[in-house]
Parts: C-alpha cells; structure tokens; sequence
C-alpha cells in the first residue's frame, strides 16, 4: 500500500488538548521526555473528531514494552499474540501498544501465520507508517501528537471519517483473513457511528465470515459483549442477521427465529430480543450498569423452553426437565461463544424463577421476594408479558404491587394466595425415582414446532 502522509495543523483539527484525559496526557509527555514518540491513536482520536466523548484513550510509541514499563511503576505487561503495556491509574487504565510492523516470517517466535492466512503471533515491531498499514480500518489510523498537536493521516482516513465510511487498510481479503474479528469490529463501528461499508469490506463479510468458526469461542464472548452492550446492541443485532453472522454466534436463537416465522409467522423471539436490546440501550445511554446474563437468558429463552418440551417427552417431570434443558442450551452454546459461569449460574437462576413468579404460593412467595436474583427474573417476567404474553399481566401486577408494601402488608398478600395441596405420599413416591438426566445425543435436534 503506497503511504502518503498527510499533515493536519491543529488549527485546521478540532480536537482540543482538554477534551483527552489527564492520565493519557502524562503518558504522552512521559514517554516524550524519554526521547520516545508517543501518538495518541485510535478510536480516541477518531471519537474526538465526531465530537464525542471516548471511553478509551490508547497510546502507540516506538518504545517496546519493556521500555514502557521501565518508565512507569504502574505499568503491567499484557498478552502474548501481542504484547502490550497497561498504564494503571486507579481506576483508569491507559493502554500502550510498540508500533507493529509487516511479518517477514523469519522469526516465528516474534510472528506467525497458520496456514488460513490467520496471524496467531504478532510481536514484530515497526516505524509509524508501518504500523499505519497494520491497522484495521482507515479512521481508525489517525494519530494525534502531541507535540504540536498536529494529526498524522497515513492511509486518507480524514477523507472516510468525512464521508462516514468505513474502509479496510489494504487488501480487503488478507486483511479478515489475518484476523476474523475484523468482521465483526466492522459491523460494530457501523453501528457505533451510523457509517455505510465500502463496497469490498461489506461484500467479503458475507464470502469470509465462516472463518470466525476458527476464533476462539472466548475471544468471540468477549466481542459478543461489545457489540450487545455498547450502547448501540439493537443496530448490531440486525446487522449481524443482515450479514449472516448472528446464526454462527447463536444458532439456537437463529434457528428458533427462523422456524417461528416459517411455522405460523410468529415473531415472538424476534421481539422479545429487540425490546430487551432497546431497554439495554437505553439503560447504558443513561449510565446505568447492565449485566450480561440478563440479554444472554432473553437470547436463549426460546431454546431453553423447545429443549424443556422435548425432556418432557422424555419423560422427566416440568421441573426436572427445566433443569436438564438449561444445562443443555448453556452446553451447547459454549461450542460458539463461551459464557463464565457466574454468567450462566445467573441465567440459570433467571430461568428457573420464572416459574415461582408466574406461580406464587402462600409458602414460596416470601423467599422468592427475597432471592438475590428476583429484580433479574422480575424484569424478565416484565419483559415476557410487554412482548407477547400477556397472560402474565395479573401476576406482574401482583409482583409489583408486593414490592411496595411493607413486610406486613406483604405476608398478608401471600396469606391471601391460600395453601398449595399437599402431594400425595404415592406422587411423593413417584418423583423419588430419578429419570433419565443426562445431555441429549449429540444427533438429537430440537424441532421448536413440535
């Protein structure tokens, strides 16, 4: 790629030194004063331009990381495809990366390929142009210097961030073979910034996006979480369907999706998955946290109930059976994007809830009020009946109304609920002897129609 530098006077740029953080600044400086360079660089820059507010402000110097670290008492060593250093301020952490440059595969140990052109090694260092190329996308190759807090443009991103485009750094094609996750980082910036695709990044996701199956299943949970809770998760979701990339991430969701329309036009999955990614979007542009498991339970909700039916079937009981069938859709999910167990633990208890919601006991009532996880499975029964089930809307109203009671009041509301019959000791019996618990064959397929 021929590199032309391009030059953009502070006064014709409008960034403003105040607007970066101060924790960004003293590294810029520090390691300037060491006779380094040091560029603010990336999304940073490309934010600032937009006139918004980055998250994150990363830093790339000709220093390697040894170097880094050896200026910073706070700094602590990261990652072995390639090497970074995290500069640590409290809370706010300031990334460092060493120019990259081109692989020239004479030293395997610094850089390497496998044989589907995917860089599995990437430590061989650069100048700045060099580095420019290595990038993914041409805004997000701009770098700002501190110095004379000029903008340094290699690969014409000024012109794209212009046009609202987003355009890969040389060959399309060996650019997201290098790394898949291209793919999905291109349509996360489509959304972030309500940018159009050039025509060849767009057209190759379709051709190369079953080289993500290659990606390490919790490399692909950790981009999950960044397309799903940035503040944009409902454009990402559509983009993804669009692209035909969400039926590689979760194809049980997909799958439901697809059948329900087919079968009798029913869009229930489908809109549950919109309005809870249009409530997680309002919560994060209002500042609120979010937690993963509530969006992964709405997800694969639709396939947890199929497997449920299917257990039953099988003959096990409704409890029994819900239990199997949530280990089974959190199992096989795990074979394309990982979930951390204090994740799943929480789906799980989402799940299981929602039957002592929808049914509320004299008994239950108290202790399921009381459950860590009951604001998670409330919301989520709230969540059921504004999309489509509205049979639910007597007991939402009955669980909201509780909550703002007083413990009094709140043990004469479930005094009211009567007393559950008792089991006969001949169905006690019968639920002592324990079917059969254990995963599906691995060539049994869930038929939601059935």
């Amino acid at each position: 790629m021929n590199i032309q530098k391009h030059i953009i006077q502070k006064k014709n740029h409008s960034i403003k030194k105040e607007a970066i953080s101060n924790n960004a600044l003293k590294v810029l400086y520090r390691l300037n004063e060491a006779g380094y360079q040091a560029y603010l660089v990336g999304g940073a820059v490309r934010d600032l331009l937009l006139g918004k507010q980055p998250k994150d402000f990363d830093v790339a110097t000709n220093a390697r990381p040894d170097e880094v670290k050896a200026l910073f008492r706070n700094c602590r060593l990261i990652g072995r495809r390639f090497r970074l250093a995290h500069i640590l301020y409290g809370r706010d952490l300031i990334e460092v990366a060493t120019f990259r440059g081109p692989h020239d595969g004479k030293n395997i140990h610094r850089a390497n390929q496998n044989k589907e052109g995917r860089i599995t090694r990437d430590n061989v260092y650069g100048s700045l142009e060099e580095d420019a190329v290595r990038r993914d996308f041409t805004i997000n190759a701009l770098y700002y210097n501190i110095k004379d807090e000029s903008i340094v443009d290699l690969t014409r991103g000024i012109n794209d961030l212009n046009d609202h485009t987003i355009r890969m750094i040389g060959d399309t094609e060996t650019r997201y073979k290098e790394d898949p996750v291209r793919m999905l980082r291109a349509i996360r910036f489509a959304a972030k910034l309500d940018f159009k695709m050039e025509q060849q990044t767009h057209d190759l996701i379709f051709k190369l996006s079953d080289l993500l199956n290659d990606i390490p299943v919790a490399r692909l949970f950790d981009e999950t979480l960044k397309l799903f809770q940035g503040g944009y998760g409902c454009k990402c979701f559509f983009l993804l369907r669009e692209y035909n990339i969400f039926t590689l991430l979760f194809p049980m969701t997909e799958a439901a999706i697809l059948t329900e329309a087919e079968a009798n036009n029913n869009q229930d999955t489908l809109n549950i998955i919109e309005q809870a990614l249009i409530n997680t979007d309002d919560r994060i542009t209002q500042g609120k946290s979010v937690n993963p498991a509530f969006f992964l339970a709405v997800l694969l909700w639709k396939a947890m109930q199929d497997y449920k039916r299917q257990f039953i079937k099988m003959g096990q009981h409704d409890m029994e059976a819900l239990f199997s069938a949530s280990h089974e859709v959190i199992i096989r999910q795990q074979a394309h994007t990982s979930i951390p167990k204090r994740l799943s633990l929480m789906m799980r208890e989402i799940w299981h809830l929602q039957a002592q919601l929808q049914h509320p006991t004299r008994k239950r009532a108290l202790r399921t009020l009381e459950n860590k996880r009951f604001r998670a499975a409330y919301d989520f029964l709230l969540l059921r009946n504004q999309v489509s089930e509205q049979a639910l809307t007597e007991v939402c109203q009955w669980w909201t109304e509780i909550q703002l009671k007083s413990p009094t009041e709140q043990k004469k509301l479930c005094d009211a609920l009567g007393y559950t019959p008792k089991k006969s000791a001949k169905r006690r019996k019968r639920r002592k002897k324990k079917t059969h618990t254990s995963t599906i064959v691995n060539d049994f397929i869930v038929k939601p129609s059935e």
